[in-house]
C-alpha cells in the first residue's frame, strides 16, 4: 500500500469517504506498489469494496457508534484496473493507482461506479489475476490483499472534523 502513513493517520481518526449521486473519488486515493510478480505472464488487477460489518453506524457526540442493522446490499462491482492485463514486468515498474474508481450512492447507477450505502462501513479488497483476457476472469488463480487501514465509513458529506481538516 503506497502512502501508508497518510492512510495511518486517517485511520486513526475514522475514515470518511465521501459518496455522491455523480460519483466521487476516494481520497485518499488507493494506490500498491506490486512486487513478485512474474514478468512474461499477463495479470489483470482489480478491486472492490465490502461491507466490513452488518451495522448501520451514526456520527454522535463526535464519534462513530453503532445505530442498528446495516441497510441491503447493493449490487457488488469488481472495478478492473483500465491497464489490464499487462504482464507482471508492467505492473512491478511503476505505482498501481485506482484514481478512476467512483464511489457513488446512486442505486441506479449507469457508469459503473462502486455502489455504497451511506453511514455504513467498508474495506476496500485488492486482486491479482494471472490471466490474459478479462474473459478467463472466472477461471483464473488470484491472490486477495485486504490493508486494514482502508476501512472507511460511507458518507454524504464528512462528519468528523478531525478527518476533514487532515484532508
Amino acid at each position: 500500500l503506497e502512502a501508508k502513513e497518510l492512510w495511518e493517520q486517517f485511520h486513526k481518526r475514522g475514515t470518511e469517504m465521501v459518496i455522491t449521486k455523480s460519483g466521487r473519488r476516494m481520497f485518499p486515493p488507493f494506490k500498491v506498489r506490486c512486487t513478485g510478480l512474474d514478468k512474461k505472464p499477463k495479470y489483470i488487477l482489480l478491486m472492490d469494496i465490502v461491507a466490513a460489518d452488518d451495522c448501520r453506524y451514526k456520527f454522535h457526540n463526535s464519534r462513530w457508534m453503532v445505530a442498528g442493522k446495516a441497510d441491503p446490499e447493493m449490487p457488488k462491482r469488481m472495478y478492473i484496473h483500465p491497464d489490464s492485463p499487462a504482464t507482471g514486468e508492467q505492473w512491478m515498474s511503476k505505482v498501481v493507482t485506482f484514481h478512476k474508481l467512483k464511489l457513488t450512492n446512486n442505486i441506479s447507477d449507469k457508469h459503473g461506479f462502486t455502489i455504497l450505502n451511506s453511514m455504513h462501513k467498508y474495506q476496500p479488497r485488492f486482486h491479482i489475476v494471472r490471466a490474459n483476457d478479462i474473459l478467463k476472469l472466472p477461471y483464473s488463480t488470484f491472490r486477495t490483499y485486504v490493508f486494514p487501514e482502508t476501512e472507511f465509513i460511507a458518507v454524504t458529506a464528512y462528519q468528523n472534523d478531525k478527518v476533514r481538516r487532515l484532508r
